[in-house]
């Protein structure tokens, strides 16, 4: 019964964009699928889930410990009210096994992108194979423009000074990316966003200035508006 209520779960689909396929429920395709697939083979060639160490303070996760129903995308399939938890220390997505409810890893190789219960949205991208704490190649997507700002989240371990029952403890950290026809371009300054926008840093500056926005107190917020006022500064000009 767990398993046919999982399942079901996980057929009810949504287009998350044009080029996903959706399946019918009620076609004939689905029950086959159903039959021929019992265990939702996509989500669990991963292996099983290791744990972290004990002796770590903290955990490994993003947003939630506990399993929430997300979105994913594999093989260009996108299925929705799947259990989704994401480990940002090991860039891995995790779901578990409907019928002998272990954590597993979905295969990094497959997933193309996930949209937690929070309703962040994030993707897979190559090219930024050379930064560290790239991982698998997942981040944050906070925009849908032609040049995207995305967000690494990443977790480190740092040894705890104190003697006690943890050695170790979990450590959250970001970094931030502007995406732009292809290619990374790493953010941890304002000085570094107008050259990439193609504005000059005095007007991004000015403008930045008149909404009361500073890198350092909110980044996103910096790089959202920062993208916005590019597209339509460079548009009218090009009028």
């Amino acid at each position: 019964m767990q398993k046919i209520k999982f399942l079901t779960a996980i057929a009810s689909l949504f287009v998350w964009t044009a080029n996903a396929q959706v399946l019918n429920e009620d076609a004939d395709l689905l029950a086959s699928y159903k039959s021929e697939i019992p265990y939702f083979q996509e989500l669990i060639t991963g292996g099983q889930y290791e744990e972290a160490p004990k002796n770590i303070e903290g955990h490994p996760f993003y947003f939630s410990r506990q399993f929430e129903n997300g979105n994913l995308r594999i093989n260009g399939v996108t299925y929705s009210d799947v259990p989704l938890m994401y480990d940002e220390f090991r860039d891995q997505v995790l779901t578990f096994h409907p019928i002998q409810k272990q954590k597993l890893l979905i295969n990094p190789e497959k997933v193309e992108a996930f949209r937690l219960a929070n309703g962040e949205e994030f993707r897979f991208f190559e090219g930024n194979e050379n930064y560290y704490y790239n991982g698998n190649g997942l981040y944050q997507v906070l925009n849908k423009k032609a040049i995207l700002v995305l967000v690494k989240h990443y977790k480190t371990t740092k040894a705890k000074q104190e003697v006690g029952r943890f050695t170790d403890e979990f450590i959250e950290k970001e970094a931030r990316f502007l995406w732009k026809e292809g290619q990374f371009y790493s953010i941890s300054k304002a000085y570094q966003v107008a050259p990439i926008l193609g504005l000059e840093k005095k007007i991004l500056k000015k403008k930045m200035k008149a909404m009361g926005l500073r890198f350092k107190g909110d980044p996103d917020k910096y790089l959202l508006e920062a993208v916005d006022f590019a597209e339509e500064f460079l548009t009218q000009s090009a009028q």
